[in-house]
């Protein structure tokens, strides 16, 4: 066990690390009294109570639920009921563990009729301590009571009384244990529970609840808390004669004492029934004691253990659990030979699959189906009529005509798992032998390639074609038939010239067609006209894209829930995209989602790359009163479950009707906005390119509905190992995944490479928690906050999937030096650092407002010269990055953001920007960098006034290059406020909720702009939206000459589509938008818009050349009455 007394990290920790790394310890340790904890759930009592926090938290098994008592009415007490009389010699009181250390003054007290009272230990003050897990334990001569009484007279770091957990232990031979588990023989049957399905309400670290039926008790499963529930699943009815719980018998396990109920569930009943109450069970490795058999009887499918105490950690532990018993008679159906007719078919044939059908149980089975597979994809269904025990049956199934080639055939037997089996893990079989399907005599022509002249285009480029394409049948076809390829809307042909049987030829296509930014899809048809009747007519296309330098290239696949195979609710947003009314379509990518209610539905896919980690965004149902709820949904891959993945509403669900950035709250009433969040995980192994992916709602799946977006899949590579120049944040005292905040590791650790006495800070693969910013302290303390950030430092890490920081407390309450809306997660840069590689999920679910309450900034600092951040992933801040610091926030240090680079950040879920470059930002890049889900700009540059010389402090000079933004849930995509010379070029911008995409403005009172302002090579696609209570329209691209000029614009080899109101905008403003140049544009599909629209109250000119504009609700080229902005040329 590693024990927290004295040093946090000192040898003794450093071995029982080691031992818990190898599974021999526990995750969680507290000192354990002798026997059951006898106040746990009994009733209890207290002088007063604070609104939610009532004395019933004191006695629930749970640390994190406390009792407090009003506030400033010193003393209180708090009273538990022990329900008779009983020798008592020790209290064990304990607080939230992560709670700062306090001490309360406190007198224990005791009494047999409840009303007069005996002192069992005088008062003093009682120091809980976090390093100790907020736990004192106060030992007193033994006494007998029913009563227990704690009076509490101070607290030191609240001004009222405060006990999340209230214990009372008897003293030796004081107290019935009351352990009704027998550790003698069991009862009779085998174990039914091995390496079944199993599942838990919650989970410790890595303490998953797979490790209690793996046959080994040197693995088991910790709940993260009471209560908490373990199920395992036996598949089908079984007579259970005992369940068995086995602790690791080792002696580094101490003597503890669990209370659980065990529950259980037939197979035709919809819920769980009680088998035996909750009692308490005793464990101890002395004499192998660590084994429990309880005798139950039942009929069941599913039992579970419901644990609501355990005087050894927080939450329920199981190294093993056996269900002991025999399986109940049920059907068991099998495959048990595949054939196929004819026997050796071509590609003319028409195939017909035999599948023999067995029950190998004991009863009669109903009437069910078979699916046939052929390569791993249903080809054919057919319907399997009742079988009596030990009937056979040969269902034929249809599968089709099928290509020259060979083919892996396979069958399932009951395959929506319809009826309840004695095993349902045989119901499927693969054929021996492959499916050989000849050719069949003729011509067959098929497209092989297409090549592109130039190879990598630019826009604007025409480009010509070459397509490849073969006669794989057995005679030639004359010249004459036509190679179609369409790229885009544009459709060309070419001549073919006569082809062998089994030749190829190069087949010129004439045209051309002009390069657009973003691409487009390539399809070349061999025989396009439909000419020759060939033996297939289905394999005579070939499709490629062509890239034309748009958005960034992103690691990940995205596959839209829509666009998949699925069994619930397509959600589909109106005309207007409506916002902020609680809308899942209009947030939802796509403006489409996938709604799951009942249990069974599901979103299925099939992968195109390889992968070993998957992203969903969903959505869940908000707690009743906030805050958030957790629940899982079931992943199956390649038709097999694979895990549960953990989902949670925390961070979403912002409740009011304002559109002010601050104005809305988590508290739960009316409308409803940023609805949709995301989960991810690394999963077990890598799955090649055609798995399928299934995120089902399971019997366990308990919210009442998943809304399901959009998923993610990513091949990630290894971790990297450390750099041999680096030293690790191990070696100042942090340790992975233990829940204890490794911030002085951390900061320690960056400090000794600012000082030059490393060379470089390695952050290892492995969770670890930071509750304070990372910068440096201000010796000269000069303002109210800290606002010094690192400077001259190195920080990498094994990769972002591995090495990731973490916070739980929310910045508010972090108690740093720094200002709370900066945060108590991430980094303060000031000048010359470089940090790649590496995770940063902060605990924000607000931008701000609510009570005070803060999201917190990843990263945040002056940036200076020489900073550059790579492959960084951020989530759940209220901004991702902010570059710059006001001139008066210590003018000494001003030192504006110049050549500050980000490449492959990850910016997701967050309040407020993406990335801003702000106070004189100048000479910086963000390029192939992703955003989703941003509650604000994703990109902006705001060239702010609080600088140091506003002549010469402007933001200038930056770019936004290469760029893939999607789903801004407020303000735009990609904003420019003021300045010179900045530029975005070659961004993809999607589906923003209610702003443009592109936005260049003067509102946010910026300096003025000045010079060019280009805007190049852009994908817009849904951009627009309603907003200031839906009282104004943006445009794809809006300018808004607010107050000021906006000179030197230009727009050009640009695509938008699909816009939700106007393509361009010119808005009405006080200022004037002169002489912008808008060429080469295409512009799709303005919905509820105009192609290009100036507002009545719009200034200024521009001048329109090469401009294709369709699909216009209100016209092409709209100028509204009254307004000065003059439209030439198009």
């Amino acid at each position: 066990m590693r024990w927290k007394q004295g040093g946090r990290r000192v040898l003794a920790g450093l071995v029982v690390a080691g031992l818990m790394a190898l599974g021999l310890l526990p995750a969680t340790l507290a000192a354990a009294a002798g026997g059951p904890n006898l106040a746990l759930g009994k009733t209890v009592t207290a002088s007063g109570s604070l609104g939610g926090y009532g004395a019933g938290a004191a006695t629930d098994g749970n640390q994190g639920s406390y009792w407090e008592s009003p506030s400033g009415a010193f003393p209180q007490w708090i009273q538990v009921d022990l329900g008779s009389s009983v020798s008592v010699d020790q209290v064990v009181l304990k607080l939230p563990a992560s709670w700062e250390m306090r001490t309360e003054t406190l007198t224990v007290q005791g009494s047999t009729d409840g009303s007069t009272f005996s002192t069992l230990s005088a008062s003093t003050g009682r120091v809980f301590n976090p390093a100790r897990s907020n736990t004192v334990t106060i030992a007193f001569p033994a006494a007998t009571v029913r009563q227990v009484r704690l009076g509490i007279s101070g607290n030191t770091g609240w001004p009222a009384a405060q006990i999340s957990e209230f214990e009372v232990y008897a003293a030796d031979g004081g107290g019935d244990p009351g352990d009704p588990g027998d550790p003698g023989t069991p009862p009779a049957g085998v174990n039914l529970a091995k390496s079944k399905p199993i599942e838990a309400s919650s989970t410790t670290q890595s303490f998953v609840a797979s490790n209690a039926n793996d046959d080994s008790v040197t693995s088991y499963w910790e709940a993260a808390g009471q209560q908490s529930t373990l199920t395992v699943k036996l598949g089908s009815n079984a007579d259970v004669t005992g369940v068995v719980l086995k602790l690791n018998p080792d002696p580094a396990w101490s003597h503890r004492t669990q209370s659980f109920e065990i529950l259980g569930r037939e197979q035709s009943a919809s819920g769980f029934s009680t088998l035996k109450a909750r009692a308490d069970y005793a464990f101890s490795p002395s004499g192998n004691q660590n084994t429990v058999t309880v005798p139950v009887t039942g009929r069941l499918t599913d039992v579970q253990l419901k644990f609501s105490g355990n005087t050894g950690a927080g939450g329920g532990q199981a190294a093993e659990f056996q269900v002991i018993g025999a399986a109940a008679p049920n059907p068991d159906l099998t495959v048990t030979d595949l054939s196929w007719s004819p026997a050796a078919p071509s590609e003319s044939d028409a195939v017909t699959v035999g599948v023999t059908v067995r029950n190998a149980g004991t009863v009669v089975s109903p009437a069910t189906s078979v699916n046939v597979s052929i390569e791993g994809a249903v080809a054919g269904s057919a319907p399997v009529g009742a079988l009596a025990a030990g009937a056979s049956a040969t269902v034929p199934v249809s599968v089709g005509k099928r290509p020259m080639g060979s083919y892996t055939v396979s069958a399932v037997v009951d395959p929506a798992d319809t009826v309840v089996e004695q095993d349902n893990t045989n119901n499927s079989r693969t054929a021996a032998a492959k499916l050989v399907v000849g050719q069949a005599p003729g011509p067959d022509l098929e497209a092989l390639s297409i090549t592109t002249n130039p190879a990598n285009p630019a826009v604007g480029a025409p480009v010509s074609f070459t397509v490849a394409v073969h006669n794989r049948g057995t005679t030639a076809v004359g010249a004459g038939t036509v190679t179609r390829l369409v790229a885009g809307a544009t459709t060309l042909n070419g001549p073919t010239p006569a082809i062998a049987a089994g030749a190829t030829v190069d087949v010129p296509i004439n045209g051309t067609w002009t390069a657009v930014s973003g691409g487009a899809t390539l399809t070349a048809t061999a025989d396009g006209t439909g000419l020759v009747a060939e033996t297939n007519e289905n394999n005579n296309s070939y499709s490629r894209a062509v890239v034309v330098g748009r958005g960034a290239a992103l690691p990940y696949t995205e596959y839209e829930a829509e666009a998949g195979t699925y069994t619930g609710t397509l959600l589909r947003s109106d005309a207007k995209r409506t916002f902020g009314h609680t809308n899942f379509a209009t947030e939802s990518s796509g403006r489409e989602s996938v709604r799951l209610t009942s249990t069974g539905q599901y979103v299925q896919f099939t992968s195109t790359g390889q992968a070993n980690s998957i992203v969903v965004r969903n959505s869940i149902p908000d707690a009743a009163n906030g805050g958030g709820a957790d629940a899982t949904i079931s992943l199956y891959i390649n038709g097999s479950f694979a895990q549960k993945l953990s989902l949670s509403s925390k961070y979403s669900w912002l409740y009011g009707s304002t559109d002010s950035p601050e104005g809305l709250t988590n508290t739960p009433g009316g409308d409803a906005r940023r609805l949709f969040d995301e989960s991810h995980a690394l999963l077990a192994q890598s799955y090649p390119a055609g798995s399928t992916f299934r995120l089902q709602r399971d019997a366990g799946d308990t919210a009442s509905y998943y809304v399901i977006d959009l998923v993610d899949l990513e091949q990630v590579a290894p971790a990297a190992a450390k750099p041999a120049e680096c030293t690790s944040i191990t070696d100042y005292g942090a340790v992975p995944n233990d829940g204890i905040d490794d911030t002085a590791a951390l900061q320690k650790a960056v400090t000794a490479d600012q000082n030059g006495q490393i060379a470089c800070v390695w952050i290892p693969r492995g969770q670890w928690r930071q509750e304070q910013k990372i910068l440096t302290d201000d010796p000269l303390d000069r303002g109210q906050f800290n606002q010094v950030g690192i400077s001259n430092v190195s920080i990498r890490g094994a990769g972002m999937w591995y090495s990731q920081l973490y916070t739980l407390t929310a910045p508010q309450n972090a108690g740093g030096i720094n200002h709370p809306h900066e945060g108590n997660f991430g980094f303060d840069i000031d000048d010359n650092t470089q940090i790649s590689d590496i995770a940063i999920f902060g605990s924000g679910t607000i931008r701000g407002g609510d009570g005070n309450a803060e999201g917190g900034v990843g990263l945040n600092g002056r940036f200076g010269k020489n900073t550059k951040i790579t492959n960084v992933w951020i989530e759940h801040a209220n901004v991702g990055v902010w570059v710059g610091r006001d001139y008066d926030n210590i003018p000494a240090l001003w030192g504006p953001g110049d050549g500050v680079e980000f490449s492959g950040t990850r910016i997701r879920d967050i309040y407020a920007d993406g990335i801003n470059f702000a106070n004189g930002t100048r000479n910086s890049t963000v390029f192939n960098s992703s955003f989703r889900t941003t509650g604000d700009d994703s990109l902006a540059v705001w060239s702010s006034k609080y600088v140091k010389d506003q002549s010469v402090d402007l933001g200038h000079d930056n770019h936004f290059r290469n760029n893939t933004i999607q789903l801004p849930w407020r303000a735009n995509g990609i904003a420019v406020y003021g300045g010179y010379g900045n530029t975005i070029e070659n961004n993809l911008i999607y589906d923003t909720m209610n702003y443009p995409g592109i936005m260049l403005a003067t509102d946010h009172d910026p300096l003025p702009f000045s010079g060019q302002t280009l805007i190049s090579g852009n994908g817009l696609f849904r951009t627009g939206g309603a907003f200031w209570g839906e009282a104004q329209e943006f445009g794809a691209i809006t300018l808004f000459a607010a107050n000021q000029p906006i000179p030197g614009v230009t727009i050009r080899d640009t695509d938008i589509y699909d816009s939700t109101y106007d393509g361009i905008q010119f808005k009405t403003g006080g200022g004037a938008v002169p002489d912008a140049k808008v060429t080469n544009v295409r512009i799709d599909k303005s919905n509820n818009g105009a192609g290009i629209r100036a507002h009545g109250g719009a200034r200024g000119s521009a001048t329109l050349s090469n401009l294709t504009i369709t699909g216009s609700a209100d016209g092409d080229v709209v100028v509204e009455p009254g307004s000065q902005f003059v439209i030439n040329g198009r």
